[in-house]
This record gives structure tokens, sequence and C-alpha cells, in this order.
């Protein structure tokens, strides 16, 4: 007679428990260590905040910030991390060629490129205005951009008992499409935090899963579309009045040759301007 034997299963403690290891393993494997990412956003509402967020002090100073590119570093979670802060554009007013020009420098001050563009999107009405906006200065850099582009809401304590999925909903078809060119990738920061601020670890493995899923780093198209785009975008020069800081002469570097300047220096940090 054939004894009866305990059967193996898949199911009990011990497999729950193999589950959670390999969960706990998963971002271990895409654990990257070092990480480089560009932000980009409206000029006041949080962009250059999000930044200090990530560096834990304050080392973007919006002044700054209003025209040139900014490079830092930091460690976060033992991963070395630079952060380009890029200048932000303007609600409803033209951006000044020069500006987009500094805009699109922002990607060549990371060689070979940086592993994701965080752009950042305040928490409140978003209109067809907004999602032009970005889908103006994000096009700069090219189609590819958006294949490591992660949206960062900013602002959203104002939510209180609204969930952010529920602000996606409610906002509509302008703020979904600017989601779905990036893959409906997106992260809630809170800016009131700065030091040891657990969301940005989180958000580090974040970018570790697009790098994971997309592969490497953004890499512009060749045969400079971003030129074009610049060219295509240039504005009248009495289109400058009123914007606040002006541009000054000869800030607008050509993409091109800013990469091949920044890739043969390959220095630490970017000269104070």
């Amino acid at each position: 007679m054939e004894t009866d034997k305990p059967q193996r299963t898949t199911d009990g403690p011990g497999t729950e428990r193999a589950a959670k290891e390999t969960e706990a393993a998963a971002p271990a494997a895409n654990h990257l260590p070092e990480i480089s990412v560009v932000v980009l956003g409206w000029r006041w509402p949080g962009k250059s905040l999000t930044a200090n967020t990530i560096m834990g002090r304050e080392e973007f100073h919006l002044e700054r910030a209003a025209e040139f590119c900014v490079k830092r570093q930091t460690e976060v979670q033992g991963r070395q991390v630079t952060v380009v802060d890029t200048p932000g554009w303007f609600s409803t007013q033209d951006t000044p060629p020069s500006y987009k020009e500094e805009l699109v420098r922002g990607a060549s001050l990371t060689p070979p490129g940086p592993h994701a563009f965080l752009l950042v999107i305040p928490v409140g009405m978003f209109t067809e205005v907004d999602r032009a906006r970005i889908e103006e200065h994000v096009s700069l850099f090219g189609e590819n951009v958006w294949k490591h582009t992660i949206v960062v809401f900013t602002w959203a304590e104002v939510l209180k008992k609204i969930s952010i999925e529920r602000y996606i909903r409610r906002e509509g078809k302008d703020l979904q499409w600017v989601l779905e060119k990036c893959k409906r990738r997106y992260f809630v920061i809170n800016n009131c935090i700065y030091g040891e601020h657990p969301q940005v670890g989180r958000l580090m493995e974040r970018v570790e899963k697009m790098v994971a899923e997309e592969g490497g780093y953004y890499k512009p198209k060749e045969g400079g579309q971003e030129k074009k785009t610049l060219d295509e975008n240039k504005n009248p020069a009495g289109e400058l009045h009123n914007l606040g800081a002006r541009p000054k002469q000869n800030s607008g570097l050509s993409l091109s040759k800013a990469m091949q300047v920044d890739s043969l220096s390959n220095q630490p940090d970017t000269p104070d301007y």
C-alpha cells in the first residue's frame, strides 16, 4: 500500500515570505550608484523648491534659476545624485529664445545624458493653456524625452481629503494628455520638508524603475531636431519686455556645442554664473 506523503503546496507562510523577499530584492536589483535628473517646469510654483527638496538643503535660488541652468550634487541613500535646475517658463508670456536654448542645454550637463526629467506641476486648475505650455517646452528635447519623464506634483496639501487620483480625473483631458505622454508616471512630493526626506528616496526608486523599463539615459535624436524646434519657436525681439529677469547677452548655447564642451570637461559641477 502506498503511504500518504505530505504534499508540497505553493501556499503557506514559506511561500509568502519568499514572495516578500523577492519583492524587497527588486528595488535592490535596480539600484543605481549614480542618478542624474533635470528639473523642468513653470518659473514660480515649486520647480526650484523640488530641486532643493531632493538636495535636502537650499541650493537653488529663484533669481539664478530664472536665466541659467544650475547643477548640484548630493547623496540619497547611497546614490550619488546630480540635480540640474533649469530656467522656468512663464504661464502666459512667450519664452525668449535664449531661455529656451539654456533650457535645452540642461540635458548636456550630465554626460552622457540624464536618467530622468522631472516635470513639476503644481496642484490646481490645469487648463488647455497649461498643456500647451508644457508641450511647447518639453518638445524642445524631442519626442524621446517623454520616455524619460516623470510628472512630480507639488502643493498637493491643498487637496486635503481628495486623493491625487481623483484630482487627476477631475482635471480632465489636458492633464490626462500630459500623463499619457509619460506613461502615467507621476509622483507627489511635499516641499515643506528639508533634510532626511523619506519621499526623496522613493522618488529615486521611481527613477530607477523607469530606467529599468525604458533603458539607460536620455539621448536626443539625431539630425538636430532640438535646434530646429528652437528656430521654429523664436520670438521677435520686441516680445522680451515685461519678462522679469532679462536674458543676458550670449547666454544661449546650442545643444550640440554645449554637449561637446561639457563632454570634454566632464566637470563635477557647473561654474557659478
